[in-house]
């Protein structure tokens, strides 16, 4: 059940927000850490309830995640995250592949001291909320240390894209996490790490492919069994806070 919000709609470097934009941060976060179940509707009064805003901003905010394909729309002022295929998810780690491949290529060569120590923290937590249990955290950070990388070059117009396609899986990424677990049999972020210290494109490539591939794309017939089942066994019903 999604959690009822209060707090000043600022954030620590955007300065003050306009409660339009609030809400489409505050739901597009919700969305990529999985609180938005895959296939459970909502509803626009629920949501505006839920945020304690009104629902002027949330029917912004709700037009925007649906353009970017975060978000479908259903009758009644329903909506809700979309339900994973398996040619959808192909797609998903396909596009992830190419566009993570090519932003972590480009980001090698602003790659300095400080931004690897900052990376290599982000990793630390991971793995710390992965031997904790910690879902919510284990996505924030697992997230943070991608967006971070990429973003450590030019990547105005990669980003963009990167998030898009993040928005659209990071939901059914939960339902992996929380029923299946996370297979760390080699640790791709660390091979990562030690392929920006020795400044490998190649090694770099193959870690990032390796990350998304292994992470995702390596779902066995039982386990889209077992998360059909999960994503049947949710309720259908508005979620409020």
């Amino acid at each position: 059940m999604l959690e009822r919000t209060h707090g000043p709609l600022t954030g620590p470097d955007e300065g003050t927000l306009t409660v339009q934009e609030w809400v489409y941060r505050e739901l597009k976060e919700r969305i990529l850490i999985g609180q938005f179940v895959p296939g459970r509707s909502v509803t626009l009064r629920g949501i505006a309830t839920m945020l304690d805003v009104s629902p002027t901003p949330v029917r912004e905010a709700l037009r925007r995640l649906v353009s970017e394909r975060a978000l479908e729309v259903h009758g009644n002022r329903r909506v809700s995250v979309p339900t994973m295929t398996r040619r959808k998810f192909d797609d998903l780690c396909a596009a992830r592949v190419a566009l993570e491949t090519l932003a972590a290529e480009r980001a090698l060569p602003a790659m300095d001291a400080d931004r690897l120590a900052q990376l290599r923290r982000l990793d630390a937590e991971t793995d710390a909320a992965v031997e904790q249990g910690d879902v919510t955290r284990y996505l924030e950070r697992h997230r943070a240390f991608h967006y971070t990388l990429y973003t450590s070059g030019s990547a105005e117009v990669l980003m963009p894209l990167i998030e898009s396609v993040w928005l659209q899986f990071s939901p059914f990424l939960r339902l992996v996490v929380s029923h299946i677990g996370v297979d760390y049999i080699v640790d791709r972020h660390a091979e990562a790490l030690n392929a920006l210290e020795r400044g490998d494109p190649p090694a770099l490539r193959f870690a990032i492919e390796a990350d998304v591939r292994e992470g995702l794309g390596s779902l066995s017939e039982a386990d889209w069994r077992d998360l059909d089942a999960a994503t049947r066994a949710q309720p259908r019903g508005d979620a409020r806070g």
